[in-house]
């Protein structure tokens, strides 16, 4: 076991069904297939994390309803300490209606935070005594987003180093970034912050610029089929991505951040870290669904062996 991680974010249900093609406005598609089941960015990165050998704690809020409990059995089944989970009755556990187009995997998704979206002041302070036993806080911004600046600014006080996974993307203030150790945004994301296109390593340099200048000490920059981005103070470059054939990329970026928070609380530096985390996210794509398709620890190994002269 490595050292302690925090991972806090959001809780949904996920409600999939594959169909022949996307309905239009007022059409009904008869779908081919339906499947639920826990999902939620925070939640999914909590059980990669978990699954790939971290010592996680994971906080999320949910209702005190039905779908709640696909959250409780989830962490119940992986052993996971749901001691900090938060709940609420005035309101619902979160969930996600996904419809997958079959012949084009075209995806339409409708997110309801519910629960996670309520997370209040007091609940987060409620938890200073765990990041301050924990190394890292792992956070993204699917929660409300006073509960990210407080958990932020904790983490930040207590020492913890904080990794920020800008998704689903919206404006940071310059406040959070300054106490960020880590920002790992996609290609997309990267460019909405920063007003840079990323077409390129000079343009990510760029990008990693405009964070290092708002006080963020590392950049990782995830370019999906391209590899990874990667600059701290001493050096930049890409590690280019495992090719491998992808049925399901839902989750892989939550795979990737999961991952990333694994290996680096095992005292990995940052570039072997996004190797093992790489590993991760391409043994996740092969499967369907997200926390489901999140490997063991023994997968990864066995990946990375069998890819170690691939890079």
């Amino acid at each position: 076991m490595g050292k302690k991680v925090t991972v806090f974010g959001s809780f949904v249900v996920d409600l999939m069904g594959r169909t022949p093609h996307l309905p239009v406005p007022g059409e009904t598609v008869k779908g081919s297939m339906f499947k639920m089941g826990p999902g939620g960015k925070g939640f999914n990165q909590g059980v990669a994390a978990h699954k790939a050998g971290a010592d996680v704690t994971m906080v999320t809020k949910l209702g005190k309803d039905t779908f709640a409990e696909v959250a409780l059995q989830a962490m119940k089944e992986l052993s996971m300490d749901s001691g900090r989970v938060f709940f609420t009755k005035e309101t619902e556990t979160g969930a996600a209606l996904i419809m997958v187009d079959e012949s084009t995997s075209q995806n339409e998704i409708v997110v309801v935070l519910g629960a996670c979206n309520t997370i209040t002041n007091e609940e987060v302070e409620s938890l200073t005594d765990l990041i301050e036993a924990s190394d890292y806080l792992l956070t993204q911004l699917e929660t409300n987003v006073s509960s990210v600046e407080k958990i932020v600014d904790i983490a930040y006080q207590k020492g913890a180093k904080v990794i920020l996974n800008t998704a689903p993307v919206q404006p940071i203030s310059e406040t959070v970034l300054s106490k960020i150790d880590l920002i790992t945004p996609n290609e997309v994301e990267a460019e909405i912050l920063t007003g840079i296109c990323i077409d390129s390593k000079e343009s990510a340099d760029k990008a990693a610029n405009w964070f290092f200048q708002r006080g963020v000490k590392n950049v990782l920059i995830t370019l999906g089929s391209r590899g990874v981005y990667i600059a701290t103070n001493e050096k930049s470059g890409i590690i280019p991505a495992y090719q491998v054939k992808a049925i399901d990329t839902t989750g892989a970026g939550d795979a990737f951040n999961g991952g990333l928070v694994a290996a680096l609380s095992e005292g990995k530096d940052l570039w072997e870290a996004a190797q093992f985390a790489n590993a991760l996210a391409a043994i996740s794509v092969q499967r369907i669904g997200t926390t489901p398709a999140m490997p063991t620890r023994e997968e990864i190994e066995q990946f990375l062996s069998n890819h170690s002269d691939k890079h």
